[in-house]
């Protein structure tokens, strides 16, 4: 008997990365956007990885490192939930795209008899009018064509020129988040002063003064920097280790690498370029 009323009862599934991470951060009664406030990333993005919709995000490198930072937050491990997010992404097959196509034996995608003759009677008319423009246009009333007996040339018109595209935003903070241990930085203004300098611990963020005059970075762990730039993600320096010097990080020049065939104007250092140093003294960031 006992054994039956067990049975019956139903079977608790196990909670999901995202159920876990919401659990913890409600059951320190914290909201989304107290949570947005403090760890400096989207409540969309927040919400995303509740949803346990790790694709949505914009790349691996986000999600494994967005995930981190959330479970260090609300008091999880944020090394399990990484390891966990990035089984997850694995685990994901890609998404089936499949094109609509056109059956004509389904009477529903058959055009009707009614929307056949419009179109039919609208080819006709353009045609007709194409055939009028060509003769009034080109064909003078006596039958020559007007360009080889008037011998005056009409001025064009000046064309004016195209306006320029509208430049992409370069407002808010650019904020760089550590993604794993031990990331040594410095970041420094064009005149060469010392904005900081240290080993960055995983999860940890360093807001680029907005006063900072053409701010750089140098560093030897680009794919392990997560850059977002007034809350919105864009794409990390690179995607390898490499020694990077002289880069630009304002808010217009990340914005410019991520555009449509940009140049980047700085790229990583050559292989005889001095790595950083193996003991850096970690310096305060000054205030913006």
């Amino acid at each position: 008997m006992v054994e039956e009323e067990m049975s019956e009862q139903p079977q608790l599934l196990p909670m999901s990365i995202g159920e876990r991470l919401r659990a913890a951060r409600e059951a320190r009664g914290m909201s989304v956007e107290q949570l947005s406030a403090e760890s400096r990333i989207t409540v969309r993005h927040l919400s995303q990885i509740e949803a346990n919709e790790f694709d949505e995000l914009p790349g691996r490198t986000y999600a494994v490192g967005f995930s981190r930072t959330y479970a260090r937050l609300v008091g999880l491990n944020d090394d399990a939930i990484a390891r966990e997010v990035r089984a997850e992404l694995s685990a994901m097959a890609p998404r089936e795209t499949r094109p609509h196509t056109f059956e004509p034996g389904d009477p529903a995608r058959v055009p009707s008899r009614a929307l056949a003759w419009i179109s039919a009677i609208v080819a006709i008319a353009v045609f007709a009018g194409l055939i009028w423009f060509v003769w009034t246009g080109f064909v003078s009333p006596s039958g020559s064509l007007p360009w080889l007996t008037d011998q005056k040339l009409a001025v064009e018109a000046p064309v004016q020129a195209a306006a320029p595209p509208a430049a992409p935003a370069t407002e808010g903070p650019v904020v760089f988040t550590a993604l794993e241990e031990g990331v040594w930085v410095k970041f420094y203004d064009a005149q060469g002063g010392q904005l900081l300098q240290k080993e960055m611990a995983t999860g940890e963020t360093y807001v680029v003064p907005a006063d900072a005059q053409g701010p750089l970075v140098w560093t030897a762990r680009p794919d392990a920097l997560a850059i977002t730039v007034g809350g919105r993600p864009v794409p990390p320096l690179s995607d390898k280790q490499e020694i990077m010097k002289d880069v630009p990080v304002s808010a217009a020049a990340l914005l410019a690498r991520q555009a449509p065939g940009a140049v980047e104007s700085t790229g990583a250092a050559s292989a005889t370029a001095s790595p950083p140093i193996s003991s850096p003294v970690p310096a305060a960031s000054p205030t913006a």
